[in-house]
């Protein structure tokens, strides 16, 4: 299982949300990079980078944030917020990105999403299905589908898609353990997906009741940036 952590940026900092909430946000670090850096000196090789500013101006904000990381370490980026043309993704990808999330496009324009997976690859593109009771939520959360979670996550794979992140807004950022129970029945239903997990992690027993699942790789935010896991506990894995 890999472990991926996130960084999430607002006005060029780290900075943290609780449950996608911008009027609940904490500043953990000033640079992006060193904070990448830290990563990669402990053996981590991946990282979910989120333009937060970008999900809210729709379109890539901090390009700056995104060039020093990929050109500055070696980590293989997935990077998300805010992609929504095609002009977008060739930056994203001329930047340095590995890889590019897209959520909220999957559902609103799918024709749109569908073409980046037909031109990138299903390697290329990740999956974000958000979900709140089951159902696909959009908008940094503010808007919930009547779309099925895993009927969104079959219909995708079946257009190509292999790797999927799917966070249960329920248990983002509050520290109180993943939900397990989904990740299993997602890898039940459709066994050959990359899933990642990612929401509510908050000791390294979650880490390891996750990595029993099978899924492709977890990310890790908040229970590092506050202490609850180390980063050598981090790279043990």
């Amino acid at each position: 299982m890999y472990i991926i952590p996130a960084i999430d940026i607002i006005g060029g900092k780290c900075v943290r949300l609780t449950q996608g909430d911008y009027n609940q946000k904490k500043e953990y670090h000033d640079s992006p990079l060193e904070m990448a850096k830290r990563f990669e000196d402990a053996g981590i090789k991946r990282l979910h980078l989120v333009d937060l500013d970008g999900a809210k101006a729709k379109k890539i904000i901090n390009k700056e944030v995104l060039s020093s990381v990929t050109s500055g370490t070696s980590l293989k980026v997935d990077f998300g917020g805010g992609v929504q043309s095609d002009e977008d993704i060739a930056l994203a990808f001329e930047l340095g990105a590995h890889q590019l999330t897209g959520g909220s496009i999957a559902v609103k324009n799918p024709t749109l999403f569908e073409s980046w997976i037909a031109k990138y690859g299903g390697e290329k593109i990740i999956l974000g299905a958000d979900a709140k009771d089951r159902k696909i939520a959009i908008s940094g959360w503010e808007e919930t589908t009547s779309m099925d979670l895993i009927d969104f996550i079959k219909d995708y794979h079946a257009k190509g898609i292999s790797y999927v992140i799917c966070t249960d807004v329920a248990k983002d950022g509050l520290l109180q353990g993943p939900s397990v129970d989904l990740y299993k029945e997602i890898l039940q239903e459709i066994p050959n997906i990359k899933l990642i997990a990612s929401g509510g992690v908050s000791s390294v027993k979650d880490l390891e009741e996750l990595q029993k699942t099978g899924v492709y790789g977890t990310i890790v935010g908040k229970a590092y940036y506050e202490g609850r896991i180390s980063l050598e506990e981090l790279a043990s894995f």
